[in-house]
């Protein structure tokens, strides 16, 4: 199969397509727009590998969007802009690259005939949840403009399966962490912070809770759901590991062997989602399950971070 990723790199985008070299042979094409959050220092020997083609641009481009889709046989659409503090202070990028972007992607993909065009999303669809986890059915209730943008996307990409028959899947995913990432994000921001001896902000008193995926497990998880899942359906892919921001950053400092009084209070950030779970039962019948144990993943991303 030849697939086209997007977004690819980026964070989870890149380590998809590390993972689709490295245990599939499948011809991988990338396609990325480098912003600030893609970087072909992702990618690494992936651009060297026969089997991978890259092209930068933007997938509001028309033409070249149809260009880079009429080639390949599936599509996984990692792009996106996806920093919720940045979508706070304006949402108008948001808007663009997920509902419009994601819009651009559907068209070319009905036009090429594809066998499978995959949407990558998030568990922040579903709004926060005090107690138990989200299913897949559950009603999408956004609560910050990035989350927003996402669940306006994945309702598009729904539309395209009843209204078009385009043979889609959707995975909503929890907090993925693990290297690669945007140090703008919680835990490289934190682990960066921590080995420079600069403080840790943690939003309000550190009780939000998430569930944290180690990324490489989701990467398992969204390459068998574009080759197993049931076109249509969503799949929410979870390790059911949660932790408060206040432990993973405790955590953190602890393998770093740092002092917890570096971790310093700040407002909260408006809207701020209490709680994430899913329950990850329906990806977990197609065979996965996560194989990464949260503190060895975390001490693999701390040591990634202090080599670079």
């Amino acid at each position: 199969m030849r697939i086209l990723v997007t977004g690819g790199a980026g964070f989870i985008g890149s380590n998809f397509v590390h993972y689709l070299l490295d245990h599939t042979d499948d011809d991988i094409v990338t396609f990325d727009n480098l912003t600030y959050a893609g970087s072909l220092d992702n990618l690494g020997d992936a651009l060297d590998n026969p089997r991978h083609e890259f092209i930068e641009g933007d997938i509001c481009d028309t033409e070249l969007v149809e260009d880079a889709v009429s080639t390949v046989d599936a599509v996984v659409n990692f792009a996106a802009e996806s920093h919720v503090d940045r979508s706070i202070e304006g949402s108008k990028p948001f808007i663009r690259t997920n509902v419009e972007g994601t819009q651009t992607l559907l068209d070319a993909a009905i036009e090429a005939d594809l066998e499978r065009f995959l949407q990558v999303s998030t568990d922040e669809v579903y709004g926060e949840i005090a107690e138990g986890s989200f299913s897949e059915d559950d009603p999408l209730n956004p609560r910050n403009p990035y989350a927003a943008s996402k669940a306006a996307a994945d309702l598009l990409v729904n539309s395209y399966y009843v209204t078009h028959g385009l043979p889609v899947v959707t995975t909503r995913s929890s907090n993925n962490f693990g290297p690669r990432q945007d140090p703008e994000k919680l835990i490289p921001k934190f682990i960066l912070n921590a080995a420079n001896g600069d403080t840790l902000p943690v939003y309000g008193d550190g009780t939000n809770v998430r569930e944290w995926t180690y990324v490489m497990d989701n990467c398992r998880a969204i390459d068998l759901v574009l080759r197993d899942g049931d076109v249509g359906e969503v799949y929410n892919i979870g390790s059911g590991h949660e932790m408060t921001n206040l432990e993973v950053t405790r955590r953190i400092l602890d393998i770093l062997g740092k002092p917890h009084d570096l971790i310093t209070f700040v407002e909260d950030r408006p809207g701020h989602d209490q709680r994430y779970a899913l329950d990850a039962s329906k990806v977990r019948s197609l065979g996965w399950e996560p194989m990464h144990d949260f503190d060895d993943a975390l001490r693999t991303t701390v040591e990634y971070y202090l080599d670079r």
